[in-house]
């Protein structure tokens, strides 16, 4: 039984480079055999039960040499299996794509070519290069550095090469830079041609340097830049001053923690990516059902006791309405039942199950919903909270000083996240941690219990620490902590605010 092989380009680094149907072949993916350059991000798309394998290659060190790649490609085809070959950039694009094709086509197996956007396009544009430009060339060429130019025999005509076109796109050159630099020159190019010299491409880590054939090499060692790079050579390097988008960024070269639940990770991420940041997801902890269901059971059976349901979380109103989705019920028992939310994210997880709140405080805490309530008649009115299992009692409490009879309930539980604490330690170590963010009193706790108590307080001296609200802000400091960033809206957005102003206010 054979299965089939689609050879995908994943783009040349930053994950939302992928072409859609990359992303749905992944998704859909039985085994994935990947590059070294394929950004792990996109790792996460492929099925759990998915088998992945890594087969790229680091400084020369080469997990599988291509011949061994082609047998496992053909291997796991030949299983019947729906292979996705993951390759950095564009698999035709000095990818090997061609050659792993013409295999798969002498055994008989099936195969798509899923084209990537290639890095020699990509990296110059996003470093403020265009590579066309009718004020300055009519046509690119794209060379690989591989080839060594001081051979005796090569597939490159540097006589014509070097003053045939205007703009050339070297990848993978850096370990020859001086060598085509020479040959260049030697065969007619100005030693006072632009070149820009561009590593980790299309990343937060991504670093240009700039000069010109004459002076880029001095320039390369003076900044440590190694591999992966791509060379542009031409009068067209220039348009950078002018063009430098990407680097330019806020928090471009920041590199921040987000501590939320992988599920809910995704707008923080997504808003600190976009101002430049790099962005390690650690879920500190893991939002799970509660122990006993039989507490939410009555409560909802019984909803028509209750004058008022308060949420506190997103969290509690999707559990909260999945249960009473599992127990047959629907948004009919809530007729006449007044509902309060303690802020927008709350009020949009509401609105999923298209409901709207009947109140909303203009802040978003405990303390601000008791203010607002603080003008509506509570005696002996019926309020459920259905809540995470531990937090603060400020909001019930302050209810039945009011007057109401108030019932918390158990929605679910907050439990810490206990894999993937090495890469971190190793990162916190090295002092390669700009930002930490926390979200909830409960990921500052369960962050802190994952590490050595005051190996964790020594590495975060240097680390800048942002948390959404002053209650979090509070519990962070409570726990030895240091805070430099509160947002002052407690929202994702305003953590993102507040984080950007703290690093760059001069933008705000």
């Amino acid at each position: 039984m054979k299965g089939k092989v689609f050879l995908v380009g994943a783009g040349p680094g930053d994950p939302g480079l992928i072409t859609l149907k990359g992303l749905r072949l992944l998704q859909q993916a039985e085994v994935v055999i990947y590059d070294f350059l394929a950004s792990p991000d996109l790792l996460k798309h492929i099925p759990k039960e998915a088998e992945t394998i890594f087969v790229g290659k680091k400084g020369g060190d080469h997990t599988l040499p291509q011949h061994e790649i082609n047998q496992l490609i053909i291997k796991k085809a030949s299983l019947g299996k729906r292979v996705v070959r993951l390759k950095g950039g564009d698999p035709f694009i000095f990818g090997r794509g061609g050659e792993e094709a013409e295999e798969l086509t002498k055994v008989g197996i099936p195969f798509e070519i899923v084209p990537g956007v290639t890095s020699a396009i990509a990296v110059p544009a996003y470093a403020g290069i265009p590579l066309t430009h009718r004020r300055f060339n009519a046509g690119v060429a794209f060379i690989t550095g591989h080839e060594d130019p001081a051979k005796e025999e090569h597939s490159l005509d540097w006589t014509k090469l070097s003053t045939g076109l205007e703009t050339l796109v070297f990848l993978m050159g850096v370990k020859n830079l001086s060598l085509i630099r020479d040959k260049l020159i030697q065969n007619g190019r100005p030693a006072e041609t632009p070149a820009a010299l561009i590593r980790w491409g299309t990343t937060s880590r991504q670093k240009t340097v700039t000069g010109t054939l004459n002076t880029i090499i001095q320039k390369a060692e003076e900044a440590a830049l190694g591999p992966p790079a791509i060379l542009v050579v031409g009068e067209i390097v220039a348009l950078r001053d002018q063009l430098n988008w990407f680097e330019n960024r806020p928090l471009f070269g920041k590199t921040v923690i987000v501590t939320r639940t992988r599920e809910q990770a995704s707008e923080l991420v997504d808003r600190l990516t976009d101002l430049g940041a790099e962005c390690l997801e650690f879920p500190s902890i893991q939002i799970v059902p509660p122990a006993d269901w039989s507490e939410m059971d009555k409560a909802i059976r019984g909803i028509n006791d209750f004058n008022w349901i308060f949420f506190t979380s997103p969290n509690g109103v999707r559990f909260f309405f999945n249960r009473m989705e599992n127990l047959h019920l629907d948004l009919r028992i809530l007729k006449g039942i007044k509902i309060g939310v303690i802020g927008p994210a709350t009020a949009q997880a509401l609105a999923e199950f298209h409901l709207r709140a009947d109140l909303i405080p203009e802040r978003y805490q405990a303390e601000y919903l008791l203010e607002a309530l603080s003008h509506i008649p509570l005696t002996n009115q019926k309020i459920l909270i259905p809540r995470a299992e531990q937090a603060r009692d400020v909001l019930p409490e302050g209810l039945r000083q009011m007057g109401a009879e108030v019932l918390v309930i158990s929605a679910y539980q907050t439990l810490p996240a206990l894999e993937g604490t090495e890469p971190l330690k190793e990162k916190l170590s090295q002092e390669a941690i700009d930002c930490l963010t926390f979200t909830s009193s409960s990921t500052v706790i369960n962050f802190l219990t994952l590490f050595p108590r005051q190996e964790i307080l020594s590495w975060l001296k240097k680390v800048s620490i942002a948390c959404i609200g002053p209650i979090t802000a509070q519990t962070a400091r409570n726990n030895g902590l240091h805070v430099n960033i509160v947002a002052e809206e407690y929202t994702i957005p305003g953590l993102v605010k507040a984080i950007e102003k703290y690093f760059c206010p001069n933008n705000s």
